[in-house]
């Protein structure tokens, strides 16, 4: 049995940057683009990705999480095959956390699949 926190998200599209999450942005940080998940939103910045997870049947109350582009220390990307539904990012971060960040198949998905690839490798580049 492991030991190892395993967190997963799902991603469909691109929406723009709910109200309540530019809210918990620092006055430092600069959102890039917000993706859609199940019951919310996750936000790229420029310093960490932000997502909002809506918990309970009301959906009022809401965990966010934050995962510092810092705290990954590895990463792989794995692209939907022909009869694939989906596409997803693996993370690891500091401490042995596995996050996973799935996309559903759509027109859009290679496009946003690589596009937050291409921010997390800019911004762990960067650290």
């Amino acid at each position: 049995m492991s030991d190892v926190l395993s967190i997963k998200y799902c991603f469909y599209n691109e929406v723009p940057v709910p109200k309540h999450m530019e809210d918990l942005l620092a006055p430092q940080e600069t959102p890039l683009f917000a993706v859609k998940t199940i019951r919310d939103a996750a936000v790229f910045t420029d310093k960490r990705i932000l997502i909002a997870d809506k918990q309970g049947l009301t959906g009022k109350k809401i965990e966010y999480c934050t995962i510092p582009y810092k705290s990954i220390v590895a990463y792989s990307i794995e692209t939907a095959g022909t009869f694939d539904l989906d596409a997803e990012i693996k993370l690891v971060l500091s401490g042995g956390i596995s996050v996973e960040l799935q996309f559903f198949k759509s027109k859009q998905m290679s496009e946003l699949l690589f596009k937050v690839y291409d921010t997390i490798t800019k911004y762990i580049l960067s650290c």
